[in-house]
C-alpha cells in the first residue's frame, strides 16, 4: 500500500492506493509518505474540487467492504455534484432499511471522493464521520452550492 498526506481546507488528508486504486482517505495527515503518479493525481483532483473547479473525480477506487457497503458506495457516487438524497432515498433504491444504509455511509472508506456528504436525513442534516462531524459536512455542502445556511 501507498499512502501520501496532503492539507486541504478541512485539515490534513491521507489517501490510500492499492492495487492501482484509491481504497482510503482518512482524516489525518501522519501518513509515512510515498508517492506514485495515482496519488499525485487524487491529490491534484481534490485541490481542484476544494478550489471549486471540479465536480466529478475520476480516479479508480475500490471499496474494499461487503457487496452491501459496496452497493452504498455505488449510490452515493451516482448523487450529482450540488445534490443530495435522503438515506431512505437510497433505502429505498436498495430495498434496504434507511438504518443500514446510514451505518453503511457511516463506514465510507473513501469520504468525499465517494461523497457521502451529500446523503442526508428526510428532516435536514445529520451526522458525518469525517473529522468536524456534521460542520465538515456543511462545509462540503455549502462549496457545492448544495446547502445555503
Amino acid at each position: 500500500m501507498l499512502q501520501a498526506s496532503f492539507h486541504s481546507p478541512l485539515g490534513p488528508l491521507t489517501l490510500t492506493e492499492k492495487g492501482g486504486a484509491i481504497i482510503a482517505l482518512s482524516w489525518h495527515g501522519d501518513a509515512a509518505e510515498s508517492t506514485s503518479p495515482l496519488l499525485a493525481e487524487a491529490a491534484a483532483q481534490l485541490a481542484a474540487y476544494f478550489a471549486g473547479d471540479l465536480t466529478d473525480f475520476d480516479l479508480p477506487l475500490r471499496v474494499e467492504g461487503s457487496a452491501f457497503q459496496q452497493a452504498v458506495c455505488a449510490q452515493m457516487r451516482a448523487i450529482p455534484y450540488g445534490q443530495t438524497r435522503t438515506y431512505g432515498d437510497l433505502a429505498k433504491a436498495l430495498g434496504h432499511p434507511a438504518q443500514a444504509v446510514g451505518g453503511a455511509c457511516g463506514g465510507n472508506p473513501i469520504p468525499i471522493l465517494i461523497p457521502c456528504h451529500r446523503v442526508v436525513g428526510a428532516g435536514g442534516l445529520t451526522g458525518f464521520s469525517g473529522a468536524g462531524g456534521v460542520e465538515t459536512k456543511a462545509a462540503l455542502l455549502r462549496l457545492e452550492g448544495a446547502l445555503l445556511i
